[in-house]
């Protein structure tokens, strides 16, 4: 994503991130620098990185998992939290042997003159990680500006991370990760030519390629609420993701049947968000005890999502 220029404008409050999930601690951070920025009369900006660091810097055969939120959702949603300017650096290993003052030199002073740097407990940046708060704040002294530092958000006792929200998307804990969002965790993707098999069924599902690299939730069936591309309406559904093992599938489907709706639906884009867990994916030993199941996954997805913490409108 290429950012916009700023013409040269003094820059009031940049806040620095990966920012993965735009989760509830990463929304503290990014209202204290609106904050900040209007109480200067100046601008808001986030920098933030692509791909993950994490991912660049692992060890080799490590495989890290996709992001929670791809570049484009994060921009929308740092957008509508009153960010002016989302700006993505691209993460390379260069980028990453960078000592700290020049990283802030190259990437933060010279384009932006920021008055505030706003981080949350636990940053670092540069070589090592040495780029730490009490750093930055000697590096502020000698260049002008002051580091705001926003304490981690806790929710259920623990901080609120975008680790703890993967590992909770992990295991199918979606509802958890709705606490951490202060959301429902979703997705977008196309629907495509299935095999027919929920068709004759009786259940005729949706089948999802995803618009963009993300992470799903572990395999299972879910309770869910779907927007059918141009629409402003969300729907009921029961989500399946997994591999289909009563037909001895391969390949993991994202796959959703839409309750009480008919129609034609390959081509369309399918806006996902995932509402509660509902029960592992299991091999059934016929078809017909798979529609007895599917009867009753249909009958909890009503219940849950008529009890959920975030009706449908």
């Amino acid at each position: 994503m290429k950012s916009p220029d700023i013409g040269g404008a003094p820059t009031s409050a940049v806040a620095i991130g990966v920012f993965d999930g735009v989760h509830l601690g990463h929304v503290e951070i990014l209202k204290r620098a609106r904050e900040r920025s209007r109480s200067l009369g100046g601008r808001c900006v986030v920098v933030s990185f692509d791909p993950h660091p994490d991912l660049v810097l692992a060890p080799a055969g490590f495989r890290f998992p996709a992001p929670l939120t791809p570049l484009p959702e994060k921009r929308r949603r740092m957008l509508a939290l009153g960010v002016d300017e989302p700006r993505v650096l691209p993460f390379t290993r260069e980028l990453a042997a960078l000592d700290p003052e020049a990283f802030v030199d190259q990437h933060l002073m010279e384009p932006l003159h920021p008055r505030v740097l706003v981080v949350g407990t636990g940053f670092a940046l540069g070589r090592g990680r040495a780029g730490n708060v009490e750093r930055m704040r000697r590096m502020g002294l000698e260049r002008g500006f002051e580091v705001d530092e926003v304490p981690l958000l806790h929710v259920d006792g623990e901080p609120v991370s975008s680790t703890r929200i993967r590992n909770a998307l992990t295991l199918g804990r979606v509802a958890e990760a709705t606490r951490l969002l202060g959301r429902y965790y979703g997705f977008t993707g196309t629907v495509v030519q299935g095999h027919g098999i929920g068709r004759t069924l009786g259940y005729p599902t949706a089948n999802l390629r995803l618009h963009e690299e993300q992470m799903l939730p572990g395999d299972g069936i879910y309770a869910a609420r779907v927007r059918l591309g141009g629409e402003a309406l969300w729907r009921p559904a029961a989500m399946s993701i997994g591999v289909r093992p009563t037909f001895d599938g391969r390949l993991r489907q994202i796959e959703a049947f839409i309750l009480d709706w008919s129609g034609q639906l390959v081509g369309s884009d399918l806006e996902v968000e995932m509402v509660d867990w509902l029960r592992e994916e299991v091999r059934f030993e016929s078809p017909e005890a798979l529609v007895k199941a599917m009867d009753k996954d249909i009958a909890e997805t009503r219940r849950r999502l008529m009890s959920a913490a975030m009706p449908i409108p």
